[in-house]
């Protein structure tokens, strides 16, 4: 039986690029493709998928929120992070999210392909241009305290991350099936907790912490 997966990145040539890569491998199928965090949410719900190949940098909800959510209801999906992001911070950040891989974008197509069988054995893959970033910062520092994973709620993360990307109080709060007052106060708790007032200090923020690629 064929490895069922979804592609969720926001740019379509990579999209492309993927699907004609992993189609052309026997036993791998591409059912669905994503350009945003809620979308892949709704494809995974819909199609079923082994594994779900993932951009950190989603827009609408990030990689590793939208990792969060996938297995929060479906815990036997694979989640494979692919990532332009070098710093390991969002390595880290992936794997706490529950994913079982973390590739660069720059990694060679079988590196991917192995990635995926790997973790379809119930194993974690890690890049090995990753592995000695990641064992240096854990030794170094341990805890990252002003991490906005740390600092902020998930959902305080998911009103940041869209009002980085230029959404209104109204539209933020039909994306997440809140209310506008809801939004307002959320919006207070983060200005509160980074002491940042400016709508453009938070997008810089946001874009610093990987929430978004603006």
């Amino acid at each position: 039986m064929d490895v069922k997966i979804i592609l969720a990145d926001d740019h379509k040539i990579v999209l492309d690029g993927l699907r004609s890569l992993l189609e052309s491998q026997t036993g791998m199928e591409v059912i669905g493709e994503a350009i945003d965090g809620y979308k892949a949410i709704e494809l995974v719900r819909e199609l079923s998928p082994d594994v779900v190949i993932i951009d950190v940098a989603l827009p609408m909800l990030n990689g590793i929120e939208t990792t969060r959510q996938i297995l929060a209801e479906n815990p036997g999906i694979k989640i494979l992070a692919l990532s332009m992001y070098s710093d390991i911070r969002f390595a880290v950040e992936m794997f706490k999210a529950g994913a079982a891989g973390y590739l660069p974008k720059d990694c060679a197509f079988k590196e991917l392909a192995f990635a995926i069988k790997t973790v379809l054995a119930n194993k974690i893959y890690l890049s090995p241009n990753m592995t000695e970033k990641i064992v240096k910062d854990f030794i170094n520092n341990s805890k990252d305290t002003n991490s906005v994973f740390s600092v902020l709620t998930a959902k305080e993360r998911q009103v940041l991350q869209l009002m980085a990307e230029g959404k209104t109080r109204n539209q933020i709060a039909m994306a997440l099936f809140i209310s506008e007052k809801t939004v307002e106060t959320h919006h207070r708790n983060i200005t509160n907790k980074l002491g940042i007032r400016s709508i453009a200090g938070l997008t810089k923020y946001a874009v610093r912490e990987g929430l978004t690629c603006l």
